[in-house]
């Protein structure tokens, strides 16, 4: 074979060669997770629901801990620097998330949950705990799941139909709590808790709700407070009291004490559970505030 056949054979061997090469189907390389810093425990269960594998969440605020109080370190703002996306809740309710950002230098979105919802209002101040409401989470679901759908767009598909599920629950479970509460007088539907945390429940289902705190617990209760819910106990014969798991039950005790009302369990406001250690999602959390207070409700007036 002359040297120029042999350089055409390979030439025609190396173009075959080439197109085999592109003819097989290419291996679509897995992108890594979206990383997600969501401000407080409830954003980043919901997050991880609708995520599902797409994204890996890290709450800033764990299981049991106060929001109101937390001071970040500089491991947050290390965290926060290396994130895709960042959850916060708004209406002031983490009044430290804006110093954090600035400082962190993060430059990705923040997604504000509470977008599209009007919040209660005393004076000019905003009630921040929105997600006490059922179907004020169906925004923050929206919300989340437009957010994550734009930041991971293969994982478009399936974040929206884990919401459009996880949608569903949240409905179902409002819906078999209205139920349950509309048959209980309304008068009776009075209940005492640590700080005023459970607004937009009481507004949902009819509770009225009565606190020694107002919406922070940055501060504690002074003995007026205390004295000025135990004067509404008893005028409007509240059923029961509640401690909560992110704050101490000293208040609590005191008013019990004072009136010989009963304490009817503990209710989960701005905190989920430890995993494994009671109510460890959002989902769960409305499922026991609810069936602990029907279950102090229901009971016969003392």
């Amino acid at each position: 074979m002359t040297t120029m056949k042999r350089r055409t054979a390979l030439a025609t061997l190396a173009t075959l060669a080439t197109l085999a090469t592109h003819a097989l189907p290419l291996r679509a390389q897995p992108a890594r997770p979206l990383r997600v810093v969501a401000s407080f425990s409830l954003l980043a269960d919901m997050a991880r629901e609708l995520a599902g594998d797409a994204a890996q969440v890290h709450s800033l605020v764990g299981a049991n801990a106060d929001a109101h109080v937390f001071e970040p370190t500089p491991a947050d703002a290390r965290r926060l620097a290396q994130a895709d996306l960042v959850i916060v809740n708004g209406l002031h309710f983490e009044g430290w998330i804006d110093r954090l950002v600035r400082s962190s230098g993060y430059r990705g979105p923040v997604v504000v949950a509470t977008r599209g919802i009007t919040p209660r209002r005393m004076g000019v101040g905003f009630d921040p705990h929105a997600w006490q409401s059922l179907a004020h989470a169906q925004r923050y679901v929206e919300n989340i799941r437009a957010a994550l759908a734009a930041a991971a767009p293969a994982q478009a598909a399936a974040i929206d139909a884990r919401a459009h599920a996880y949608a569903a629950q949240l409905a179902a479970l409002d819906a078999r709590a209205r139920a349950a509460f509309g048959a209980i007088p309304r008068e009776r539907r009075r209940v005492v808790t640590t700080h005023d945390a459970f607004g937009y429940l009481g507004e949902a289902y009819g509770i009225g709700f009565i606190a020694p705190r107002r919406w922070s617990t940055a501060s504690e209760a002074s003995a007026a407070d205390v004295a000025a819910v135990i004067r509404e106990l008893r005028r409007q014969r509240a059923q029961a009291l509640f401690v909560e798991n992110i704050s101490e039950p000293r208040s609590i005790e005191r008013i019990a004490q004072e009136t010989g009302a009963r304490i009817g369990g503990t209710l989960y406001s701005d905190a989920l559970a430890l995993p494994g250690q009671g109510p460890d999602s959002y989902l769960k959390l409305m499922a026991h505030n609810i069936d602990t207070l029907l279950a102090a409700l229901q009971r016969k007036p003392s």
